[in-house]
């Protein structure tokens, strides 16, 4: 493998993904001509790739990569080997490496790694993180998969010691099936929690216990891992652990443990027992929900270890803006709020609306759920999604697209869903395109509601257009 300096164009396959994309934006920042293709390039990251100027093409074709001379090729996860770049690559002996071992030959160096995993909670964790150690003036190196509100950008390069990285546990690239997670050398680890997901790859939860295992034992002795004591599997990875272990959480497991916990004006705030300095702490966040105040004090853990004052720590934690698609307003029409955001998985779309409810008792709460993901998709979540929505009103679930994809025996059953949830006594409708669910919510909504529309895609646009069109509707 060639030093990073000696790769002057570098070419990405499947740029349009969050991760690919960050790195794309971090590489060409660095000083290296990037481009780059993608099936399907969509906002924000599709704008924010062509304000970087690095050229784009849009499908997957051989020629793209004869365009210009091409030192490098990056490929994301999503290609297979049968795609038609991926099969030049191949034939022609062009250097290639996958996004994690990229990040780690171009950037890890000799920065400390500070790398957060777990099912949940993985990008607003490692962006409180990362915005606390800038705030702090620890300067550090960011990659994360999602938009901080505070930058517009989903990275940051920094000439201090550490590098915080949000670590996936789905597989790195179609010649390496391993997570990517064991690419990233952690110093500190976090894990958030562990719950079976990513069916498509998983055969089981012991698979992915055994994936956070190999994770956990990355870390070396003089390192630290910062478990939430709240998860039995968490609490059974601190065996594996060679460095020092460090709990938070709610429970009597907990070293750093939320003693109480309250919602005012949108903003979550706890006081927790602070071991290092023996003494109780309040914690204010700009975000929602008993998960993110799990979040905010996994950053706050780490960013102690890492040296950052307590002042600085709260202070960052206030003015922290949050993450796109993460409890992310969109629009207030007439009294009518529309909220984006990325869950997807039964335990995220159930505390993501629980926080919502507890924040704004007041509105009739509107659930928009698309399944999307290669799980979401599957009935392996059948029985959880017919629960994970009863703090909401009214519920609309818009049918999953792509099952064809999926073998029929395995296929979520969005009909039986609907139906599963308005026995439990909710108002649920199914909608096989988003622009039925547009047309439904436009003409259904009025003052006071709050629609939460959940998905890991881009759901057709559906809190943009649902805005747009609660503007343009004639008010009643």
């Amino acid at each position: 493998m060639k030093s990073s300096n000696e790769y002057k164009t570098i070419y990405l396959m499947g740029i349009g993904g969050i991760a690919m994309g960050t790195l794309a934006g971090m590489l060409k920042d660095s000083g290296y001509e990037v481009l780059g293709s993608d099936q399907n390039l969509y906002p924000p990251m599709s704008t924010h790739l062509e304000s970087l100027g690095i050229p784009l093409f849009q499908g997957y074709r051989a020629e793209n990569l004869r365009v210009r001379s091409v030192d490098l090729v990056i490929v994301g996860n999503v290609i297979r080997r049968e795609n038609p770049e991926a099969q030049a690559v191949l034939e022609d002996g062009i250097p290639h490496m996958s996004m994690p071992q990229a990040i780690a030959h171009f950037f890890l160096g000799d920065h400390q790694s500070m790398v957060v995993a777990g099912t949940h909670g993985k990008s607003t964790t490692s962006s409180l993180l990362g915005w606390i150690l800038a705030q702090g003036g620890m300067d550090p190196s960011v990659f994360v998969g999602a938009f901080l509100n505070n930058w517009a950008a989903s990275y940051r390069l920094g000439k201090g010691p550490f590098m915080v990285l949000e670590g996936d546990e789905y597989d790195t690239a179609f010649f390496d099936k391993g997570p990517k997670f064991l690419h990233y050398r952690p110093k500190l680890g976090i894990i958030t929690s562990v719950e079976f997901d990513h069916a498509d790859i998983f055969p089981n939860l012991e698979s992915i216990v055994e994936a956070f295992r190999a994770f956990v034992r990355l870390i070396p002795s003089d390192g630290h891992l910062i478990l939430n004591g709240d998860d039995p599997i968490c609490r059974m990875l601190a065996r594996e652990c060679g460095g020092s272990v460090v709990t938070y959480g709610r429970s009597e497991h907990a070293d750093w443990r939320i003693l109480d916990r309250d919602c005012d004006q949108g903003r979550a705030s706890c006081v927790y027992f602070d071991p290092v300095r023996g003494e109780r702490r309040k914690l204010v966040t700009s975000l929602m929900g008993r998960h993110n105040l799990g979040n905010a004090l996994a950053a706050v853990v780490a960013a102690t270890l890492a040296g950052v004052s307590e002042h600085d720590i709260r202070e960052s934690l206030v003015s922290f803006r949050g993450v796109k698609r993460r409890q992310d307003w969109v629009g207030n029409v007439r009294g009518i709020r529309v909220m984006d955001d990325f869950a997807h998985h039964p335990t995220a779309v159930s505390e993501t609306l629980l926080a919502v409810r507890e924040c704004h008792p007041e509105a009739r709460l509107i659930a928009a759920f698309e399944p999307r993901t290669n799980s979401s998709r599957r009935k392996v979540f059948q029985e959880d999604y017919a629960t994970a929505f009863k703090v909401a009103d009214v519920i609309c679930v818009k049918s999953p697209p792509g099952l064809e994809s999926i073998p029929e025996p395995e296929r979520l059953d969005a009909a039986k869903l609907v139906r599963d949830i308005a026995r439990g006594g909710r108002d649920a409708h199914l909608f096989e395109g988003t622009d039925l669910l547009i047309r439904f919510l436009s003409d259904f909504c009025g003052p006071g509601d709050l629609v939460v529309c959940m998905s890991n895609g881009s759901f057709d646009g559906l809190p943009h257009r649902l805005t747009e069109a609660l503007r343009n509707r004639t008010p009643v």
